[in-house]
Formats: C-alpha cells, structure tokens, sequence
C-alpha cells in the first residue's frame, strides 16, 4: 500500500530538520521536532530565543547552500515520480536572487534538459522576465516537484509532501525579497490554501516573512494565448512585484 500524505510528509520533515541541524541552526522549536507536526512549508519556524531577543529576522539564521541541498536530494526515490523521470530537474539561475519564480513540475523538456522552465511555457517566463526589465540569469527559478508527472499530470498529494521541504530548503538558501508563485498548485504548496488561484492572484501573501504574489503559470497563458485579459493581470502582479523590489516598472500600452 503507498505510504500516505502524512506519513511521507513525516518523513521529509524529519531529513529537513537532521539537515537544519547538520547546516548549524539550533533552537528548534519542539513543535517541529515532533514527526507528527505539520508540513514545514504551512507552518512558520520560531526564532531561536537568542536571536528573537536580538530582533533577528529567519534571513539572519545561517543557511544551507543551494549545492549542499542538491546533495542531500541525490538520486532521489522518494515519491513515485523517481521511476518515470530523465532527469531530476532541481532549479536554475542566481543563488543569491532577490526574486524567485516558483511552479508546479517538470515538463518533458525539462525532464529531457533537466532544468526548470526550458519549453515551451519556459519561452513565455522568460518573455515575462524580459519585460520586467531583468535577466533570467538575475533570478532564481524552481518547481514545487522535481520529476515530471507522467503525461504533464497534476502533481498528487504524496508527490509534493515528498519534494515540499527542498522546496524550503531551496527558498531559506536563496532567501530572495520576493517569491512569485506561477499557477496553482505553487501557490496552494507555499500558502497552505485550496483557495483558487484566480482568487489568490494580485494580492501579496506571506510565506515565512517572505512576500508571495501568487499568478497565473504561463502554460495557462499559452493555452489562452488568443485572449489578452489573463497576460495583462500577470503583468499588473509583476508591475506590483517590480514597485515591492523598488525597481523601475516598464511602460507597456495595451492594444486594444
């Protein structure tokens, strides 16, 4: 019988926290060094004592790096995406990005290159990446799972709880400003939520002190390339995120 969402997720928990411990952080919160506490990705870690009285914020705390997780995560068999994948597809671009870009999963040339947003979908991120005035080499880019979901599927429930705490480990080593969330299952992954990713857009959430702007994923753009509604609201979510960075908005004029 496969494991079950908790039980997966009670075992990554566990090599996220021996790997915190590993990285030098201490001070865990005993609600977290129990296999029976939430996710990681839902539930804020506490300071340690020391640095709360200190007024350190999470980004103080001293971090993996990006290297040493990728280590940690070998030939990763831990779900059941393992058996179908071509490559593990970890992440690409700055390891000290102030924004990152995270989605749902590998697609078939992400699997084939095994790097994150090279099809496709990829052309229209980096368009977006274009148009806010950066390179895609400045910011960090990532999937909520790092093998392909057969024929391009949703991720399942024990597929994320199994990849859920590298995806923290990878945000807490970059520890960017920003995090934009492409599409849905990102946005429920980050923000604990089944809330709609229509609702959830144009707003900043929060995840671990860190600003969310949840939007659309560009596969969605590219399946509703022939109307321009959905492209103009992910450009208001990044004008948004640009003005957050304090960087300069680009003016764009929409055709009507």
């Amino acid at each position: 019988m496969a494991q079950s969402f908790k039980a997966v997720a009670a075992s990554s928990l566990r090599e996220y926290l021996l790997a915190l411990q590993e990285s030098g952080l201490d001070g865990l919160p005993e609600s977290l060094a129990s296999p029976a506490a939430h996710l990681a990705v839902q539930q804020p870690a506490a300071l340690p004592a020391a640095a709360a009285e200190a007024g350190a914020t999470p980004h103080d705390q001293k971090h993996e790096s990006l290297e040493k997780i990728r280590k940690s995560l070998g030939d990763c068999q831990r779900c059941k995406l393992a058996k179908g994948r071509t490559n593990l597809v970890f992440g690409a671009g700055n390891p000290q990005a102030r924004l990152v870009f995270v989605g749902e999963g590998p697609g078939r040339d992400e699997d084939q290159q095994g790097e994150p947003f090279v099809g496709e979908a990829g052309q229209v991120l980096n368009r977006i990446i274009t148009a806010m005035g950066l390179k895609r080499e400045e910011v960090y880019i990532c999937n909520v799972v790092k093998c392909r979901p057969p024929d391009n599927r949703d991720p399942e429930a024990d597929e994320i709880a199994a990849c859920a705490p590298f995806l923290l480990r990878q945000l807490q080593a970059v520890h960017p400003e920003v995090i934009v969330a492409l599409g849905r299952f990102a946005a429920q992954t980050l923000l604990g939520t089944k809330e709609a990713i229509s609702k959830l857009r144009g707003k900043f959430r929060d995840y671990h002190g860190v600003p969310v702007m949840p939007t659309y994923h560009p596969s969605y753009l590219l399946r509703n390339r022939a109307v321009s509604g959905p492209f103009w609201e992910v450009w208001e979510d990044m004008a948004q995120v640009l003005r957050l960075l304090k960087l300069p908005v680009p003016e764009k004029t929409r055709k009507r």
